[in-house]
């Protein structure tokens, strides 16, 4: 048992920390069960979504996830699963709308740069004043 009070405290994010993975990694398990035992494109969806969920709270690294994907449509496409064209490739198609926006307005911030350049024209004009008050000097 620890001692000191910083090492108690570690403890007990510790063993939070491991509840959480453990019931991540059960969610995992159970919907890869399921797909398994009725294989079908939603539940697919779901065991590749828990993996990407796991990757982005940092439970499995990215690679990992992408492998067990990977070898998942490979088993799918082994036994059979349809893939047809669900209703999340309609959002898909109305974000690259937003996307072919986004250019045109990365573009009005250039144009502002332009003004930039013109500055180091506007301090010509006092150096001649003060060749002009010498000359006026002699």
């Amino acid at each position: 048992m620890p001692i000191i009070k910083s090492a108690k405290k570690a403890a007990r994010q510790a063993e939070k920390r491991r509840d959480n993975n453990q019931a991540i990694k059960k969610v995992i398990r159970n919907a890869l069960k399921d797909f398994r035992n009725k294989p079908t494109a939603e539940k697919m969806a779901i065991v590749q979504s828990e993996y990407d969920k796991a990757v982005k709270k940092g439970l499995i690294k990215k690679n990992t996830a992408s492998r067990r994907k990977a070898n998942l449509a490979k088993w799918a496409k082994e036994h059979g699963v349809k893939f047809t064209e669900s209703k999340k490739a309609a959002p898909a198609k109305a974000a690259t709308k937003k996307e072919v926006e986004k250019p045109a307005e990365a573009k009005k911030p250039a144009a502002k740069k332009s003004t930039t350049a013109k500055k180091p024209a506007a301090k010509k004009p006092a150096a001649k004043k003060t060749t002009a008050k010498k000359a006026e000097e002699k």
